[in-house]
């Protein structure tokens, strides 16, 4: 079983950054690839970013290449997600998940979720 918890979310400015965290808690937490998604009102859960075990792969959306980066401190069994350049249409409740799979981009592969973290971009 892994607990996630995620944090770093609130209100920026358009152009603005944010650094959301999820702190994972459990047996072999270190042993997930970890990814991040996001969901707006009226809108399905999507793919933002993940991370593979060791950090050495990621993957991004389209949306945010360029933009977000993912990154992991197992020692601290910590994901990060550093998000630059915000747009308006970045605002969404964020998730972290866990995947006992290698990566991962389709929901249904995570075995694990965080509560969310709000992020909200104002123009």
């Amino acid at each position: 079983q892994v607990q996630l918890v995620e944090s770093g979310g609130g209100l920026v400015q358009a152009g603005g950054s944010l650094r959301l965290s999820c702190e994972a808690s459990g047996r072999s937490s270190n042993a997930y690839a970890m990814g991040w998604f996001r969901q707006a009102p009226g809108k399905e859960r999507a793919f933002v970013a993940s991370i593979s075990r060791n950090g050495g792969n990621t993957y991004y959306a389209v949306s945010v290449k360029g933009r977000f980066t993912v990154s992991r401190d197992n020692a601290k069994n910590t994901v990060y997600l550093q998000m630059n350049s915000l747009k308006p249409e970045d605002t969404a409740v964020y998730y972290c998940a866990a995947t006992r799979s290698s990566s991962g981009t389709l929901v249904r592969e995570y075995d694990y979720w965080g509560q969310g973290t709000q992020v909200t971009v104002s123009s």
